[in-house]
């Protein structure tokens, strides 16, 4: 079961870039989910993933024997519903109904976002990723998530602030 939970049903398997497959499969859930009416299931996705992903990875580590292997993806699944929760709570508080193409930045941003830190790997997202075993495993993405959620946010709140303002 560790195996499954972390490569995420075999996802992590996908080649190449095995965590931006990861990333974008857990997007079209999440978009799936909140079409369906399911919003809520981001953010509970979140936690499951993340508490699954904290129990299996040390024993996928163990079995394998590895550090940090590229199928490990439950760690991109984690921070990746992290940041889609920055946008889909506010978007669906606020009624909107379709994410997928009338509020598409609601899941477009917090993905490259998330993409980005999660390569790059700046400040905490470095120092998470730098810990040994499962901790460094799990703690880097879920920096990463914080931060392109964060981002997110920022970047909604200058476009209705500043720009659909002043575009009238």
């Amino acid at each position: 079961m560790s195996a499954a939970i972390s490569t995420f049903f075999g996802a992590g398997f996908l080649r190449p870039a095995s965590g931006t497959w990861a990333s974008a499969i857990t997007v079209a859930l999440a978009v799936g989910a909140y079409q369906a009416g399911w919003a809520l299931a981001v953010p509970v996705g979140f936690v499951v993933a993340t508490l699954a992903g904290f129990w299996a990875v040390p024993r996928y580590l163990a079995l394998t024997g590895g550090e940090d292997p590229s199928e490990v993806v439950i760690d991109e699944v984690a921070g990746q519903l992290l940041a889609l929760s920055f946008t889909v709570i506010p978007l669906w508080r606020h009624g909107v109904a379709d994410l997928l193409l009338a509020a598409w930045p609601g899941w477009v941003a917090p993905f490259l976002l998330f993409r980005l830190f999660d390569i790059w790997k700046p400040w905490l997202v470095g120092r998470a990723d730098r810990m040994p075993g499962a901790k460094g495993v799990m703690l880097d993405d879920l920096w990463a998530g914080l931060f392109a959620g964060l981002c997110s946010v920022g970047l909604a709140g200058f476009y209705h602030g500043v720009v659909e303002p002043w575009l009238g």
